[in-house]
């Protein structure tokens, strides 16, 4: 098979102290992987090793069969994190033409109204976006990530400050993305959200992946009764010396 991830034992240190503990995983084209864990699990700086916004302090990363620092590889890249990146005294249509160069994106204007109007911005385009409610603002950072078309998609808490609409035009692009065959990952708290569609699921705590889903996707309740009993077994687990 061919991996579009294969990390072998990621480990990444701040100050001495591990917050990715020998990470293991193998990730194949068009699987949509749900990570769930406490705050502090290790979660970000997971996605953003994977981002190649962090090196790993040891282990091996691959991304798409080669090194993750090549620039091919980089592009095929899209990153929704805590922080928007977007410039406030710009409007969505500005912004996203920024981004647009910096990928050479083809046909970049029809491009960025077919984005604008899959996240529900089309009638916002030349508003600046200092103006933008918190969700507004996270619906065009989902544009910004999928302006470039990218083969996989890491997402940091993508429903943070999304209402009700929000959350719908969030679901839908990632369905249709999962459609197209892409990769995504993504890391929440709301298990509904995050298990509907998934095709895999991992708990991650205290730096490592405690658990994993085997064959399917258990049910919300299923993972939430999984998810106490995986957190509580790994608080009482002595660490290796």
């Amino acid at each position: 098979m061919s991996w579009v991830i294969e990390a072998e034992n990621l480990t990444k240190t701040f100050a001495w102290v591990p917050v990715l503990n020998q990470v293991s995983c193998q990730i194949a084209a068009g699987e949509v992987v749900g990570v769930f864990g406490p705050n502090g699990a290790g979660k970000t700086t997971f996605l953003r090793v994977l981002a190649t916004l962090l090196r790993p302090s040891t282990g091996k990363l691959t991304l798409f069969g080669a090194s993750p620092q090549e620039a091919h590889v980089r592009r095929r890249l899209g990153f929704l994190g805590h922080e928007s990146f977007l410039y406030p005294d710009l409007t969505p249509i500005e912004n996203l033409t920024f981004y647009g160069r910096a990928y050479t994106v083809p046909d970049m204007q029809t491009r960025i109204a077919t984005v604008l109007r899959q996240v529900g911005l089309q009638q916002w385009g030349n508003t600046v976006v200092r103006t933008f409610s918190r969700g507004m603002e996270q619906r065009l950072a989902l544009a910004r990530v999928l302006l470039h078309e990218p083969d996989l998609l890491l997402l940091d808490e993508p429903y943070t400050g999304l209402d009700a609409q929000g959350v719908a035009i969030l679901q839908s692009a990632l369905a249709h993305m999962k459609a197209q065959g892409k990769t995504i990952i993504l890391t929440t708290h709301d298990f509904a959200f995050g298990l509907e569609l998934c095709t895999r699921a991992l708990i991650v705590d205290r730096g490592r992946i405690a658990w994993e889903s085997d064959g399917h996707v258990p049910s919300v309740q299923e993972f939430i009764a999984r998810y106490h009993s995986t957190i509580l077994h790994s608080a009482f687990r002595i660490p290796h010396s």
